[in-house]
């Protein structure tokens, strides 16, 4: 697995798990005290985060960091 393959595994399991909470991604960027756009670019695997940042995104959805970077095997 390289870079790109894992900003978009942890991309899909960003935006998985937002939508099990029902929140929308602007929803979710005032959460986060960000701009709905980088929303999007992290669900889009366009944007790399820091550790500080899988951390706090891990927090707001409330799942370990591991769930956002684990390889999704099920069905979304």
């Amino acid at each position: 697995m390289n870079g790109d393959d894992l900003l978009k595994i942890f991309g899909f399991n960003v935006k998985v798990e937002r939508m099990k909470k029902g929140l929308t991604q602007a929803q979710f960027a005032e959460i986060l005290n960000v701009h709905e756009k980088h929303i999007c670019k992290i669900e889009t695997g366009k944007q790399n985060v820091t550790l500080k940042t899988l951390a706090k995104i891990a927090a707001a959805l409330g799942v370990k960091e591991s769930v956002l970077i684990e390889d999704y095997k099920g069905t979304p």
